[in-house]
């Protein structure tokens, strides 16, 4: 895990990052900037028990794809759920919040995984461990009044306006940040690559 000092914002960014791109640096900056973090750490999952994994990338592959993404000394990559063998978000942030006393944690996601929170392994538990930014996305902007998790947690919702006191807020807390918005996605990204593969003719023997 990326080294922190006691009394630090740090913003927890998980996800597949297959493969990272510059809307993923977007949700980022706008963390840091908006909730005054002194970190976010992209945790480079081993896979998402929820998709498909038939064309997930290496973790190493993504890992380094991810430093090269990344420009902001304050955004620290890891793949520590690898090593220590944790699969679902329940499972990390309990042991985050074992292992960092004194840190003020916040998990950070895009608003599109929002309306799917409720599928998530012990999606109330997570809610009730560190405060959570939920950051817009195209298409998802209406998710913060529709979504089962919103619903639930209503009465625990900061103003974004608040955005600031939420790191140190007692979970549950959470907020639901408007700003630039990035269409690109990890999907779509490889949709684009594989049409372009399967599109390319097969190359013929060439004269010398």
């Amino acid at each position: 895990m990326p080294h922190v000092e006691r009394g630090m914002k740090v913003g927890l960014f998980g996800g597949s990052f297959n493969p990272p791109h510059a809307g993923h640096v977007l949700v980022s900056e706008i963390a840091l900037r908006r909730l005054g973090l002194d970190q976010i750490w992209w945790m480079v999952s081993p896979g998402n028990p929820l998709k498909d994994h038939s064309d997930l990338e290496a973790l190493e592959a993504r890992v380094t794809a991810s430093n090269s993404m990344v420009e902001d000394p304050r955004v620290k990559v890891t793949a520590f759920e690898a090593v220590y063998g944790l699969r679902y978000t329940a499972e990390t942030l309990d042991f985050l919040k074992r292992h960092n006393p004194g840190i003020h944690f916040v998990w950070v996601m895009g608003a599109d995984n929002l309306a799917s929170f409720h599928r998530w392994q012990d999606w109330r538990g997570i809610a009730q461990t560190f405060p959570i930014a939920v950051i817009d996305r195209p298409g998802s902007t209406l998710s913060y009044l529709s979504a089962p998790m919103a619903k639930v947690f209503s009465r625990h919702r900061l103003d974004e306006s608040d955005a600031r006191r939420l790191p140190t807020a007692h979970a549950p807390a959470w907020t639901f940040i408007h700003g630039p918005r990035s269409t690109l996605s990890s999907t779509a990204i490889r949709k684009a690559r594989a049409s372009r593969t399967q599109g390319k003719k097969p190359e013929t023997d060439k004269m010398p």
